[in-house]
């Protein structure tokens, strides 16, 4: 997963990010308020976990508030301090869809990141039939693929490989994440077989258009975008 962690507190952080990094997961890290929305509105988690209060004029609930304002459904998991009854409901009033008091075992923060992410997926899966980068469309339920007017016919793990990347469209996908998310490796097998795989699908949504929409990161991964 890529998790935004909103937290003021360096032992907590410490903390937490180890034990992500640990798990395999990706951390982003705000210290402040106006950090954490920044990144929050302008970057694509898994989940956002939150702090309540935290330094400054923008708290965790400000946050938790201007995103939901803005159609931002990022599942948000608060941390607080605060433990009471009121309190809690309040954080999940405002938009928080879980409240964790401090402090708190790892392994219940790692459990309920995973039921906020998983729950998050099934309503995405449930609403979204249509994936779209630039004249790149890609039918889910019906799994079928056109670049423009022209039908693309894909194995499954293309077809697998491509919707990981439509899903991340603009951020750069790491072989990493591949492995780990269309292979289901946890491991590296020292094999090409990500570049196989991503140049096989290149030659069939990119050769003969007029603008290539994958391409190699140097040193990262790959990304499909439709602009630059």
């Amino acid at each position: 997963m890529k998790l935004l962690l909103v937290e003021d507190n360096e032992r907590v952080t410490r903390f937490v990010t180890k034990g992500l990094a640990e798990s395999g997961h990706t951390v982003d890290h705000a210290d402040n308020g106006r950090d954490g929305l920044f990144l929050a509105s302008g970057e694509r988690y898994d989940v956002i976990i939150m702090d309540r209060m935290l330094p400054g004029q923008i708290d965790g609930l400000k946050i938790i508030e201007a995103l939901r304002h803005a159609g931002n459904q990022t599942p948000i998991l608060i941390l607080s301090a605060l433990s009471d009854v009121d309190e809690r409901i309040r954080g999940l009033r405002s938009g928080g869809d879980d409240y964790l008091t401090k402090p708190f075992a790892f392994g219940e923060l790692l459990a309920r990141l995973d039921i906020l992410a998983r729950r998050a997926q099934r309503a995405d899966a449930a609403t979204e039939r249509c994936l779209e980068v630039g004249d790149l469309r890609m039918d889910l339920i019906a799994r079928k693929v056109q670049r423009g007017s022209r039908a693309i016919s894909l194995q499954p793990r293309e077809f697998k490989l491509l919707e990981y990347l439509m899903r991340h469209a603009g951020q750069v996908v790491t072989r990493t994440m591949m492995l780990e998310s269309v292979w289901d490796y946890h491991f590296d097998p020292q094999t090409n077989v990500i570049d196989v795989h991503v140049s096989k699908l290149r030659q069939k949504i990119d050769v003969g258009a007029e603008k290539p929409l994958l391409r190699t990161v140097r040193n990262a991964g790959y990304m499909i975008a439709a602009d630059g």
